[in-house]
């Protein structure tokens, strides 16, 4: 008797240790979520650009292969740049003509100016040969009446007047017409300034024929081949950039509350779970667009009916930078394992 109650002693004491354990787990548990939140509703990701030509054209050389890693200015593909030479040359050419051009015009226009310039020296002339000859008639007018000059000698300075005030006005139209006749290069040296820029533009094409990588990372989603025309402006492919991965994770809004840039995060992969990857927080999303409710009908919110009162915590991605990410085993949309630490570290 006394040995079955010893042992409904020990077997309740047992359980109450083990109550006490479980109770103990729990709280341990609670603790570590509440002060290490981690979610498994992860995802690798990767800045990514579309990679497209600037000039239309028929792809005549791929350098690369689907998803292959490329460095900063490798050659990505080639477009067949013989339209392209001969548009240049041809706005070199142009360019030669008109400095000829310009040239012979100029030697026209300085011809005209010497011939303006003899123009003036020769209405000064006139001017000077008309004035000589006004103060002439003034001169014998008084002198006729008292007969120190005959009549005819009168008559002949009054010639000489008319025909000296005749020769300054043929001057005058002459000068004014050489003058007017100077023509200028303005227009020439216009039209060589747009040159200079097709000239510019057709270099600039020229050298945008050849894409090359704008930083180092790895060829996605080419499924095209040499021939294949590419249009100026629709991509090609994409790179993804492998210099800089991210984890974005999906947290609960209620862990959210102290979950602020900086703090140590330690991530794992699925595809390797046996390596530990470091990370920071660099972003904590702001918004999501709701599953239900929010919008509105005629100016009232609508909030649909439903019979299961479970309030369902809402997810707002968090984007982790990570430090030491191997670019063989990331992979932009790979899924991932992110623990938040303990304790906050400073943003780097």
């Amino acid at each position: 008797m006394q040995v079955a109650k010893k042992k409904v002693v020990q077997a309740r004491i047992v359980t109450l240790l083990l109550v006490k354990l479980a109770l103990a787990l729990v709280i341990y548990v609670i603790w570590r979520l509440d002060s290490a939140p981690r979610t498994d509703d992860a995802y690798v990701y990767a800045d990514t650009v579309n990679v497209a030509p600037e000039v239309s054209g028929r792809i005549d050389k791929l350098a690369v292969k689907n998803d292959q890693l490329v460095k900063q200015g490798d050659i990505l593909f080639s477009i067949d740049s013989r339209p392209f030479e001969a548009t240049l040359a041809k706005a070199q050419a142009g360019l030669q003509t008109l400095n000829a051009q310009i040239e012979l015009t100029q030697r026209s226009v300085n011809a005209q100016k010497f011939a303006a310039d003899a123009a003036h020296s020769s209405v000064e002339r006139a001017r000077a040969a008309a004035e000589q000859a006004t103060d002439t008639l003034n001169r014998m007018a008084p002198l006729l009446n008292p007969g120190y000059v005959s009549a005819e000698q009168l008559d002949q300075a009054r010639t000489a007047h008319r025909s000296a005030q005749a020769q300054l006005q043929s001057a005058v139209l002459q000068a004014q017409q050489a003058k007017a006749a100077v023509s200028g290069v303005e227009a020439l040296l216009a039209q060589r300034a747009v040159l200079t820029a097709e000239i510019a533009l057709a270099k600039l094409n020229l050298e945008f024929s050849t894409v090359r990588a704008p930083f180092n990372g790895r060829v996605l989603g080419l499924t095209t081949a040499a021939g294949q025309f590419a249009a100026a402006g629709r991509p090609v492919f994409t790179l993804a950039d492998t210099r800089r991965w991210y984890v974005v994770a999906n947290f609960r809004e209620t862990e959210l509350v102290e979950m602020a840039p900086g703090r140590h995060v330690q991530i794992y992969l699925l595809t390797a779970p046996s390596r530990h990857f470091s990370g920071i927080v660099e972003s904590v999303g702001h918004g999501v667009y709701p599953d239900d409710g929010g919008s509105q009908d005629a100016g009232l919110p609508h909030v649909p009916r439903s019979i299961n009162w479970v309030r369902v915590a809402q997810r707002f991605p968090v984007r982790i930078l990570v430090d030491n990410a191997d670019s063989e085993l990331f992979r932009i949309g790979a899924s991932a394992v992110a623990i938040i630490s303990e304790h906050p570290s400073h943003f780097r």
